[in-house]
């Protein structure tokens, strides 16, 4: 069971890792449409992976009540752990690259709200 739980966890950091990667490449090349249209796998695959960890913890906290030796699972739980820290990884090199776009759209909008006097649509009779 702990192997199972370990290799969904693996599989779903894999797809999370594909997912984050295509971000990367489309924010480079400003295709944003296509970053939208991945943000509910995302969400759905974010939301496994903290569900598959709680149920890991669980049924690892489970065998070591139960007397089992959970050294049998280390190699399996460590190659989970380097999905995760890649994972991590990826998403700060999308967060390095979409922060600055974020704070310089976020620039244009502040200097136009300024020059139209507080409002960002300037309406003209």
């Amino acid at each position: 069971m702990i192997n199972q739980k370990v290799n969904t966890m693996i599989k779903q950091a894999k797809l999370l890792k594909i997912a984050i990667s295509e971000d990367i490449i489309d924010v480079q090349n400003a295709k944003h449409e296509n970053l939208l249209n991945r943000n509910d796998d995302k969400l759905s695959l974010m939301t496994e992976i903290t569900t598959s960890h709680s149920e890991l913890n669980t049924l690892l906290s489970q065998a070591i009540n139960d007397g089992i030796d959970i050294d049998q699972y280390r190699d399996i739980v460590d190659e989970l752990e380097v999905h995760l820290r890649e994972l991590y990884d990826l998403n700060g090199r999308l967060a390095a690259i979409v922060l600055p776009v974020k704070q310089m759209y976020k620039e244009i909008i502040d200097e136009i709200t300024t020059s139209n006097g507080g409002s960002l649509i300037e309406v003209s009779v």
